[in-house]
């Protein structure tokens, strides 16, 4: 059983199925995936796009849901005898669910931690007494759970390997194919891949795109993700100026000139790219306010936390409107100084990601645990 709750996570775990079944092709795969787990044959006994809750609020809501899928998983995994879990990012949900697998015997294998140098090393405890593997993407959080007697395992991040397995359009291709203006450097918003947070991210952020688009002659481009409907941006504005892509992201990412990006895995893609960006997020008052109280560090962009150091400017909350995104984006775009001087810095990401293999690592490890006695 694998279990993903965001488009990263069905990302990460297609990959890891993938590698499995060349290990042994014989395994077979249910749980909660999206589009590309399904693609590799998963038996989703829900899909990704029903688990898109963001906020406390939102979350205290959907609680009869989540009740239903958490006793769901429990009866699949003790019908079909399955003894080892594998759990992807998600850590709202996957914790809790970690708990009552653990209850019941399952083995539990974590794919991607929790980001518990974000809540305080509190958790750790909570997450030694659960989980039987952690299986970690950065080098720092190998040593975090090594040292709070974690059987731990650092696997590089598979983000490097889609990309570096990603077939690239060049950027004649790329402009033909989305009808782009050749005489027009691509300004990219990705806004990400939740309704809610696409409602609180997304009208400022495109307000500011246009005007910056008009005044310094690019062209806006949004990224829409694969599970959100096109329709939802054109109800947001009544900005006209933009065009909605779906399914080119890696390719604008090496062909864009700047980004507005939410918070999240996209700011490691960005970096990794060397897209000079700035970092958009915005939720309720409430989860804020919550998380305030929560998270121990000061940035919310992973490109910052991986780099130890604020390259990207960062727009949280009150702080993020129209007036202030257009003055950060345009002081960089007109500063051909401090535009190189970011491109350079985010040239560290791809050293700080690990090479190709992720995937394969992780499947090895896993495999391993599924064949212990």
């Amino acid at each position: 059983m694998i279990i993903a709750g965001e488009a990263s996570g069905d990302l990460h775990g297609a990959g890891l199925m993938r590698e499995l079944k060349r290990l042994d092709p014989s395994i077979d795969f249910l749980g909660i995936g999206g589009d590309k787990m399904i693609s590799e044959g998963m038996n989703a006994q829900f899909h990704i796009r029903q688990m898109a809750f963001l906020g406390f609020l939102e979350v205290v809501r959907h609680i009869p849901f989540i009740n239903k899928v958490k006793k769901t998983l429990l009866q699949k995994a003790d019908k079909e005898k399955i003894d080892t879990i594998v759990l992807i990012d998600y850590p709202g949900f996957n914790l809790s669910i970690a708990k009552k697998l653990h209850a019941a015997g399952k083995k539990i294998i974590y794919y991607i931690s929790p980001q518990i140098w974000a809540w305080g090393k509190g958790r750790i405890k909570k997450i030694r007494k659960l989980v039987d593997k952690m299986l970690v993407v950065f080098p720092f959080e190998e040593k975090l759970y090594r040292d709070a007697g974690v059987d731990v395992e650092y696997t590089g991040h598979p983000l490097v390997e889609h990309i570096e397995n990603y077939n690239f359009l060049n950027k004649e291709e790329l402009y033909k194919k989305l009808n782009l203006d050749g005489n027009k450097d691509i300004l990219l918003v990705l806004p990400g891949s939740r309704k809610n947070e696409i409602k609180k991210i997304f009208p400022e952020c495109i307000t500011a795109a246009v005007k910056l688009s008009n005044d310094l002659n690019l062209q806006t481009v949004v990224a829409c993700a694969e599970n959100i409907d096109e329709i939802i941006f054109k109800d947001l504005t009544n900005e006209k100026d933009y065009k909605i892509v779906k399914g080119y992201t890696y390719d604008l990412y090496k062909q864009a000139h700047f980004g507005i990006i939410k918070s999240g895995t996209s700011t490691l893609e960005a970096g990794y790219f060397q897209l000079p960006f700035v970092v958009v997020y915005a939720t309720s008052f409430f989860t804020y306010w919550i998380g305030k109280k929560v998270v121990k560090i000061d940035n919310i962009a992973m490109a910052n936390i991986l780099l130890g150091r604020n390259v990207i400017d960062e727009l949280i909350q009150d702080d993020l409107n129209q007036e202030n995104i257009y003055s950060k984006c345009f002081n960089i775009l007109s500063n051909r100084e401090k535009y190189n001087s970011i491109k350079q810095q985010l040239g560290l990401i791809r050293e700080k990601l690990g090479g190709p293999g992720a995937s394969y690592k992780a499947a090895a490890s896993v495999y391993l645990k599924l064949n212990e006695a």
